[in-house]
């Protein structure tokens, strides 16, 4: 680590297990209520947790951003421990606070000169790989600035499409507008949702699960349009159709290098409900 930047995130980057280890980056998580029960995510409340209680009813789901403090601490440790600078990288401003505790840390920690601090303008892994792509540029000896420039490009150029049951979740947690949650409604549609200029946004409507789960694949196949790309698959409490929704991927992109499988964690899970399965495209 000494002389090299360091790379920090939250917890809603959902890397696979054991990668952001493999790649040094400092994880910093968000916290979960679940009713009366208040958690680290990832720590003290997973996704299964958040899923039950959604499921059951029981009691209102929410989640609080990364405390600047927090960051703050993670930062200096990286200095302290010999990083030459850190680049944090963060889930949507719109989705969250954490950018803006990034930026209160970073002011603390000396400013820009120190911390430079993405707007990934998404979550789960079209924030993953932006992470991923600083970590590697890190990993290779870039400056500052450069490993900043390679979390910018990433996030801007992938692509996040997700399928819910429901649009409800999201409407109670005030991601998506009531307008369009109602409408969901009112038809039993189901929703295929993509993350544009770091809100979430109702992208196509299908009346069935079957014909969500097409279409997620067909739009997943667009975007990659048949050039070189990184996938990842995400679910929540849904695992065998992540597994054949990825198997299917893996034999309709010629171009795949990499095709990563996460579940979402509590803080996305509060607000997409289970049932959610997501692809996130990102070109080579």
């Amino acid at each position: 680590m000494a002389g090299r930047i360091a790379v920090v995130t939250d917890s809603t980057s959902y890397l696979p297990a054991g990668l952001a280890d493999g790649l040094g980056v400092t994880v910093v998580p968000l916290h979960v209520l679940v009713g009366a029960a208040s958690g680290v995510e990832g720590v003290d409340v997973a996704p299964a947790d958040v899923a039950r209680a959604l499921a059951e009813r029981r009691g209102v789901v929410r989640t609080s951003r990364v405390a600047p403090e927090e960051l703050v601490a993670a930062y200096r440790s990286a200095v302290d421990g010999g990083a030459a600078g850190v680049v944090s990288v963060h889930i949507s401003s719109v989705l969250s606070g954490t950018w803006e505790s990034a930026m209160l840390a970073a002011r603390e920690c000396g400013g820009s000169a120190v911390v430079r601090v993405v707007d990934s303008r998404s979550t789960a892994m079209g924030l993953g790989f932006a992470v991923i792509a600083a970590a590697e540029a890190a990993r290779a000896g870039a400056s500052l600035d450069e490993v900043y420039d390679a979390a910018e490009r990433m996030a801007a150029t992938t692509t996040s499409l997700f399928y819910v049951d429901t649009l409800e979740h999201l409407r109670r947690g005030g991601r998506i507008g009531t307008a369009q949650a109602l409408l969901g409604t009112a038809l039993s549609v189901k929703p295929i949702l993509t993350v544009g200029t770091g809100s979430i946004v109702l992208k196509e409507k299908v009346r069935t699960a079957s014909r969500g789960m097409a279409r997620l694949e067909a739009l997943t196949v667009e975007a990659a349009g048949g050039s070189a790309v990184d996938i990842a698959v995400h679910h929540l409490a849904a695992p065998e159709r992540a597994a054949a929704l990825a198997d299917r991927l893996r034999a309709a992109l010629p171009g795949l290098r990499r095709c990563y499988s996460s579940e979402v964690g509590a803080a996305v899970a509060a607000h997409t409900g289970p049932g959610l399965l997501g692809v996130v495209v990102a070109p080579l």
